[in-house]
């Protein structure tokens, strides 16, 4: 028997959708706006966005950063939200590649704030120099807040999916 979790959570499924809808545009606002500014000797000052880094990365032929930025930052995430969009509102049967799906994401949400963890890692490491002062952005906090909306999220219909059987 197949079944959607919005038929069955009216107003739960609704809310996850609106959730995520959130997340989303969340993300794209804190991929393209400012994370954080770097300034370097009081007159070297560097603005820098997640896709204007992830573009830095590309033409200084940074591949194997570029390749994790994009695909932890981007694809990732995109992929997921679209992931739980489609399992909150398709039918789908117990063991259907929908389930499986929904199963992987949760499995992998541990490694969700990665990207906000590199990014961290990024400002300490700066702040600890001498020579260089960091203003941090809205982006990063809007960025945060879709990771950690999504991860609530997954886990959220996770639990229902499982209930529901």
């Amino acid at each position: 028997m197949t079944k959607s979790l919005i038929r069955r959570f009216t107003k739960q499924g609704i809310a996850i959708n609106i959730l995520l809808l959130c997340s989303l545009v969340a993300l794209v606002i804190g991929v393209t706006a400012p994370l954080l500014t770097l300034q370097k000797l009081y007159f070297i000052e560097n603005t820098i966005s997640l896709i204007s880094t992830i573009k830095s990365l590309y033409n200084d032929k940074e591949w194997l950063l570029f390749v994790i930025i994009l695909l932890f930052s981007l694809i990732i995430p995109v992929i997921k939200i679209t992931s739980l969009l489609l399992i909150t509102n398709l039918d789908h049967n117990p063991g259907s590649p929908l389930d499986k799906t929904l199963s992987l994401i949760e499995t992998l949400g541990k490694w969700s704030m990665l990207d906000v963890f590199v990014v961290a890692l990024l400002l300490v490491s700066v702040k600890l120099g001498a020579l260089a002062k960091v203003e941090v952005h809205y982006g990063l906090y809007v960025f945060a807040a879709s990771v950690i909306l999504t991860m609530g999220l997954s886990f959220w219909i996770y639990k229902l999916a499982h209930n529901q059987q």
